[in-house]
């Protein structure tokens, strides 16, 4: 994965999936005041952030604590972004949680923060970021941050954005950046599997 500053926040978007956790959002904060609802997506939004950030900064050392190679965390990060993105692609009733679902009360980290932005291949792919381009550290943070940033006013828009979309446009949108995905998780494999044939001979 050869990562641009560009290239990188668009894929940490499309992991994160602001448009298709709409509907999530909205069900989860309808029991909340409507004057607070900004304040726990900008605490959710910062809290993700801070989430990826030490898996950013802290991946390198969890590599070498379990003596894992690059190689086997870009094969293993393909292969999360795949399944991610074919859920996408291919939404199944629970692939969110139940979207209808009201919180009883105020949700805290779980789950919004995590996992529906600080999710398992957010994880991987920030880590993956750094453990191939380690010089580039501060570039990955400033991707990561922009993309944080767009989350946070798409989903402080959310409300506006289904009333005037629908969930049936966010869906289309969802399933095409699942699309992008799926051929962005394949080269990601198709890659490992030919730097590890190379290693053979």
């Amino acid at each position: 994965m050869d990562n641009t500053f560009v290239s990188a926040t668009i894929l940490l978007l499309l992991i994160t999936d602001p448009l298709g956790g709409v509907p999530v959002f909205v069900n989860a904060l309808r029991g909340v005041a409507p004057k607070r609802r900004p304040k726990i997506i900008l605490r959710e939004v910062s809290i993700a952030f801070f989430i990826l950030l030490m898996f950013m900064l802290g991946g390198h050392r969890f590599l070498e604590m379990f003596q894992l190679s690059d190689l086997s965390l870009q094969l293993a990060g393909g292969i999360i972004l795949f399944l991610i993105a074919m859920r996408m692609v291919f939404p199944a009733a629970s692939s969110h949680g139940n979207q209808n679902e009201v919180l009883p009360e105020e949700p805290l980290i779980v789950p919004l923060a995590v996992p529906m932005l600080a999710g398992p291949s957010a994880m991987a792919t920030v880590m993956l970021m750094v453990s191939q381009a380690p010089d580039r550290k501060l570039e990955w943070i400033a991707a990561l941050a922009v993309t944080m940033s767009v989350c946070a006013v798409v989903l402080l828009l959310s409300g506006q954005m289904q009333r005037l979309l629908g969930d049936s446009v966010l869906k289309a949108f969802e399933r095409l950046m699942g699309l992008i995905l799926v051929v962005l998780a394949v080269e990601m494999i198709l890659k490992s599997v030919r730097i590890f044939i190379q290693s053979l001979s």
